[in-house]
């Protein structure tokens, strides 16, 4: 049933988690005296007046990837809810330490530079958005499942 609230959820959350290649994580901040901006694609720096791609994560990207894909495949399992609800349990736990992940490396990656409020970027937030939208889904396939159980009770 593709066109249940939850199914929404989950697209929302792959669309999101996709958003991480778009939005920077941090942005603007001083790294060797150079402004630099961290993506999950990689680092990009002010080079000759132009942002220029310095380094590339490689395993961030793929995972980032894999992580976007994780919600989509929930989706089309529809039909055994109680497998979709244990894959949203662990998507969940998947994102926090993929959001783990994202914030060590941006801590190692600045080393002593400050982080105002106003350098976290959009790509920030996008995880616990996530985290929500994947919660969403989950109460909402349990209540499928509740309903379910129901109805077969009255046959």
């Amino acid at each position: 049933m593709l066109q249940r609230i939850q199914s929404i959820y989950l697209f929302l959350a792959a669309l999101v988690i996709a958003g991480l290649f778009i939005f920077p994580l941090v942005h603007n901040v001083y790294v060797n005296n150079t402004p630099t901006t961290i993506m999950v694609t990689g680092i990009f720096q002010d080079v000759n007046g132009q942002q220029a791609h310095t380094t590339f994560f490689v395993a961030l990207t793929a995972v980032t990837a894999i992580v976007a894909l994780i919600p989509l495949v929930i989706m089309f399992l529809y039909k055994n809810r109680k497998l979709q609800i244990t894959l949203c349990y662990s998507a969940m736990l998947v994102l926090v330490g993929y959001s783990y992940w994202v914030s060590q490396l941006v801590k190692n990656t600045i080393d002593n530079a400050t982080i105002n409020f106003s350098n976290y970027g959009i790509g920030i937030l996008l995880i616990s958005v996530s985290i929500l939208l994947l919660i969403l889904a989950q109460k909402a396939i349990q209540r499928d499942e509740k309903l379910v159980k129901s109805a077969d009770r009255l046959r």
